[in-house]
């Protein structure tokens, strides 16, 4: 069973009443970054790929990324936390469909915290304003054994 957006926003720090949907909270667009190096996944690890930060354009008082086809790793603002008993599933806010993009993320297991990182996939030219709302993260109750203890445990905070 999925959680309603006031018990889900009690996991997300911060957030406003904006952010509060009904099945989810939404999360805002922190950084945007662009892979410059290959990573490496293998049977006994992975290296992430050097990255490189891109840095809005100022427009007026707002900061924007005018970002070209391709793809992308965005970092979210709001720090998550998975309670016990839960699994978090993220997907984007439909204006970034409607925009031609796409973000891709993976499940967010129960023990889990950090300010995480999805898979922004650009396919015709757009502008994203740092702190706009593009995803929206939803709990569902899930059966588990222990908790996350990964080496994304504590990422970005």
């Amino acid at each position: 069973m999925f959680r309603s957006g006031r018990f889900v926003a009690g996991h997300i720090d911060p957030t406003t009443d904006a952010q509060r949907q009904p099945n989810g909270t939404d999360l805002t667009l922190d950084a945007v970054f662009q892979q410059v190096e290959p990573g490496r996944i293998t049977r006994d690890g992975k290296t992430i790929g050097e990255r490189e930060e891109l840095e809005p354009d100022a427009d007026g008082e707002r900061d924007v990324y005018r970002l070209p086809p391709g793809g992308y790793v965005v970092r979210y603002c709001e720090t998550v936390s998975i309670p016990e008993g839960h699994i978090g599933f993220i997907y984007p806010r439909s204006s970034l469909m409607r925009n031609s993009c796409m973000l891709n993320t993976a499940v967010w297991d129960a023990g889990y915290e950090g300010k995480g990182e999805g898979l922004l996939e650009v396919h015709h030219h757009v502008e994203l304003e740092a702190g706009a709302r593009i995803a929206q993260i939803v709990l569902a109750e899930a059966g588990h054994e222990g908790t996350y203890d990964g080496s994304y445990q504590g990422e970005n905070l």
